[in-house]
């Protein structure tokens, strides 16, 4: 024999299973601790914009891990700059040597 909040707690449990399709909903704290990091992160990626970065979404991400992490946030800094000088090297270089590229000088 069932009592009363039993039917009850089984009536609710079945009608969540419906609203939600039967699968897990994120509790809202943390539903709104995502949100809150979503919008830091945007916020931070137009601060980097603004900034002239050059720093893709993924690229920015991976340095905030990187800080977050420990890592000398100036020290990052100069190795991002140093890679990012390199492959503006490196891309002129290729470009460059493109076969068929013909140098007009006066």
């Amino acid at each position: 024999m069932q009592t009363a909040s039993g039917k009850f707690k089984k009536k609710f449990d079945k009608l969540v299973q419906s609203k939600t399709g039967n699968r897990a909903s994120m509790p809202e704290p943390v539903n709104h601790q995502v949100n809150a990091a979503r919008k830091t992160f945007l916020t931070l990626h137009q601060i980097s914009k603004l900034l002239n970065t050059n720093l893709d979404p993924a690229t920015l991400s991976i340095c905030v891990r990187l800080c977050e992490n420990g890592v000398n946030p100036q020290a990052l800094a100069t190795v991002v700059k140093e890679l990012q000088r390199e492959v503006k090297v490196l891309g002129n270089a290729q470009s460059d040597s493109t076969p068929g590229k013909t140098n007009f000088t006066k």
